[in-house]
């Protein structure tokens, strides 16, 4: 019995490296999706690796892209913490301005 390529997981992979480079070159919003889907199929994956293990190859494209996939979720969610806290202070200057009158 020959080993074939397990579905999905040269999809995840690409997915998780979407999901960092999304979130440095665009937005986090971006990276967060393609991170949810990353993880979407990596569960799938996996599953399907785990019914028979004996039949696939590339399974550590699965597990790369699933760590991959976790760092842009991360670096995705502190980016958008970063434009809350940036747009909070704006919002903070531009209210003290009214109250102090000028």
């Amino acid at each position: 019995m020959s080993q074939q390529p397990l579905p999905g997981a040269s999809t995840v992979l690409t997915m998780g490296i979407i999901s960092i480079v999304g979130t440095f070159f665009c937005c986090g919003p971006f990276g967060a999706i393609f991170s949810i889907i990353a993880l979407l199929k990596a569960k799938t994956a996996n599953e399907l690796y785990l019914q028979n293990p004996e039949a696939y190859t590339d399974y550590s494209n699965v597990k790369t892209g699933k760590i991959l996939a976790y760092i842009g979720l991360a670096l995705a969610l502190v980016y958008l913490v970063l434009g809350i806290i940036y747009f909070g202070f704006i919002l903070a200057v531009i209210g003290a301005e009214e109250w102090s009158g000028y």
